[in-house]
């Protein structure tokens, strides 16, 4: 069974608040830490146990991109042969 989004967020708190060494009173901000963390990896291609990364969808473009740049593909040559 899959856990819901607040057993996640639980778990991650708690995990949170050992890491740390059982402070007390910091209760809200550990939550608000692994709140954060989940609706992040929401947002990512990471799967919600944050272990496994999701496939995105291949997307087939002429160039290849380059941070925000799109360059043209290389056109391709015939090889030649050469005799000996």
């Amino acid at each position: 069974m899959a856990e819901t989004r607040d057993e996640w967020i639980k778990k991650r708190a708690y995990a949170l608040w050992e890491e740390e060494g059982y402070p007390t009173g910091r209760e809200s901000i550990h939550w608000e830490q692994a709140r954060h963390e989940r609706e992040a990896l929401e947002g990512s291609a990471a799967s919600s146990d944050g272990k496994e990364v999701k496939p995105k969808a291949k997307r087939s473009v002429a160039g290849s991109k380059t941070n925000g740049v799109v360059k043209p593909a290389l056109k391709r040559t015939a090889s030649r042969k050469t005799a000996l």
